[in-house]
């Protein structure tokens, strides 16, 4: 590190858990955020303002009014703009030292192909249940450890899945692709604004806890946020040895 990324990132370096060579780790770390909207908004400023080095931005939308309740990397100047424009806007203002890569385009298996051979990390902010399994199974194939979050009204969810944790669940093992799921939305169902950025926080912390590898992560565990009753659960989530993803990658 230079001398003025030391100073920059001085807080993290002050974090014996952290030191000097967590941050360069950070430094040279490349994240892929797979959704611009409210996780998506809340994780990649924290990643961005932590320092990783390289982050690519995913998503085919557009900015909408409705999006300004919650999503608070795009603002009433960038209605209209495409939202990973208006993310790599906002981000460069963050942090010039970043690299923001955008691919203004619905995540596909083509895209996935081309993206996670060059990156440490995945981070799913995304809220369609097809779309995370597609992650998910590329994850699993490419061995990307997954940062999975999701909000609705005022329940959210975050696990870990990574792949190179012999015991670690996919999200096929706690959500069966062949499984039939009614999709909902947040708008027809609504959402409470702050638990996006709670849930898109918690999506960040895991990431920089993976890349620099110290305490606990979610692997193995879901923490279930209500923000109705402001409770926090966790539950135990185990692998799958006849997973139709990952069983055969975690079989001796």
């Amino acid at each position: 590190m230079n001398d003025e990324q030391l100073l920059r990132y001085s807080r993290h370096v002050l974090l014996e858990d952290i030191d000097v060579q967590g941050q360069e780790k950070l430094l040279h770390a490349h994240a892929l955020i797979i959704g611009a909207g409210g996780l998506g908004s809340a994780a990649a400023p924290y990643l961005v303002a932590a320092g990783f080095g390289r982050i690519t931005l995913v998503d085919h939308d557009v900015v909408e009014l409705t999006n300004l309740q919650r999503q608070i990397m795009h603002t009433e100047q960038t209605i209209g703009k495409s939202k990973v424009a208006s993310g790599q806007q906002f981000l460069g203002q963050l942090n010039s030292g970043v690299k923001v890569d955008i691919f203004q385009e619905r995540i596909t298996t083509n895209l996935l192909e081309k993206l996670l051979p060059t990156v440490d990390i995945v981070l799913d902010c995304t809220d369609n249940f097809k779309t995370r399994q597609l992650i998910n199974a590329a994850c699993v194939q490419y061995q990307t450890p997954l940062v999975s979050g999701s909000a609705l009204r005022f329940d959210g969810q975050v696990s870990v899945f990574d792949p190179q944790t012999k015991t670690s669940p996919c999200y096929a093992c706690i959500f069966p692709p062949e499984e039939e799921f009614e999709e909902v939305s947040c708008s027809s169902m609504g959402i409470f604004s702050p638990l996006v950025g709670i849930i898109g926080a918690i999506q960040a912390a895991q990431a920089l806890q993976v890349i620099i590898g110290f305490g606990e992560s979610l692997v193995g565990r879901m923490l279930l946020w209500n923000a109705r009753t402001t409770q926090v659960d966790q539950i135990k989530i185990t692998r799958n040895p006849d997973c139709p993803v990952c069983g055969k990658n975690h079989s001796s």
